[in-house]
């Protein structure tokens, strides 16, 4: 990750670039006079805290995982150790009726959750430690969703297990004051993970009812 983020940051600079790392190196020629130099900002996805740490040292800024939550965000900021950029994904779901808002949550986090027993296993304990989530209340939501799909994983995502992954989700109130606890914890930077047909409904309650409070 070292080589990749020196060795983009170094082609965009538009000058002649040699680099020689540990795992990649670089030959590459100057670009045209005319093309665009200068790197955007370089983030580094991260959930362990060796890479965590690196992102803090050589980024720009550092992309949480799926099941974020503010006590992950709090771990994420001890690790980085450096003024950078925290974005966080963070499963959202919003309608002017709370039991609606928080249903379309439920099924983004049961589909992230059974991921997490399916596919990331011990990369994710942290994470799952942090949000307080056991193997005993998540396997049953990834055998769910090896039975009967994303659906059927979001029918075994209860009301706690639900207020564990601390979603920005609800009504528009309920929203701000999930935002508001993701903020003081360290986050800058809020990724909504939104689902379902009515998505852009959503936006648009986002949008109107949600961020005029943090302009």
């Amino acid at each position: 990750m070292r080589d990749a983020v020196a060795i983009v940051r170094g082609v965009l600079s538009g000058e002649r670039f040699e680099y020689d790392g540990d795992t990649w190196s670089a030959d590459v020629p100057a670009l045209n006079a005319d093309a665009p130099r200068g790197a955007p900002p370089v983030y580094v996805a991260a959930t362990a805290p060796k890479m965590q740490a690196l992102a803090g040292e050589i980024a720009d800024g550092c992309l949480t995982p799926s099941i974020t939550t503010p006590a992950f965000v709090r771990y994420t900021r001890e690790n980085v150790s450096a003024d950078i950029d925290i974005g966080c994904t963070i499963i959202a779901s919003i309608a002017e009726d709370r039991d609606e808002g928080r249903d379309g949550a439920r099924e983004i986090a049961g589909m992230y959750l059974a991921n997490k027993v399916q596919n990331i296993k011990g990369a994710a304990d942290t994470l799952l430690d942090l949000a307080g989530l056991g193997q005993d209340e998540i396997r049953p939501i990834a055998e769910a969703m090896e039975r009967g799909g994303r659906l059927a994983a979001k029918e075994q995502v209860t009301d706690e297990i639900l207020d564990k992954c601390k979603p920005i989700a609800g009504t528009p109130t309920d929203c701000i004051e999930a935002i508001k606890e993701y903020r003081e914890a360290g986050c800058t930077h809020v990724m909504l993970e939104l689902w379902g047909a009515k998505r852009h409904e959503q936006i648009r309650l986002f949008a109107e009812k949600v961020l005029p409070e943090f302009r």
